[in-house]
């Protein structure tokens, strides 16, 4: 079943044959989780967040106070970190528990 330019694909779960790059951005949205912070707002790459607690941060003997500004956050695999970078802190990770979106 195909209509020369675009292959399809038969989709179990609809019992349906539907376009393969259909298929392909759902498959894709299905493998990514939503990230939260800790009010439960959902979390997007190049948002901005605030610390809610200080920080001690391991390697680089200094600590991020409560109401730090971290902008420019970066979304990793795992649901429960963020990658980002403070001006005195290069390749931060944190964890979402410890963040609020701005």
């Amino acid at each position: 079943m195909a209509d020369g330019n675009e292959d399809y694909v038969y989709d179990e779960a609809t019992g349906e044959w539907r376009p393969a790059s259909e298929m392909a951005a759902v498959a894709a949205d299905a493998g990514r989780a939503e990230v939260r912070d800790a009010a439960g707002n959902v979390l997007a790459d190049g948002d901005q967040v605030i610390l809610i607690k200080d920080l001690k941060v391991k390697g680089a003997n200094q600590t991020l106070k409560q109401g730090t500004v971290i902008k420019s956050i970066r979304l990793t695999d795992n649901a429960e970190e963020i990658d980002c970078r403070h001006e005195a802190i290069k390749g931060l990770v944190l964890r979402t528990e410890f963040v609020r979106k701005r």
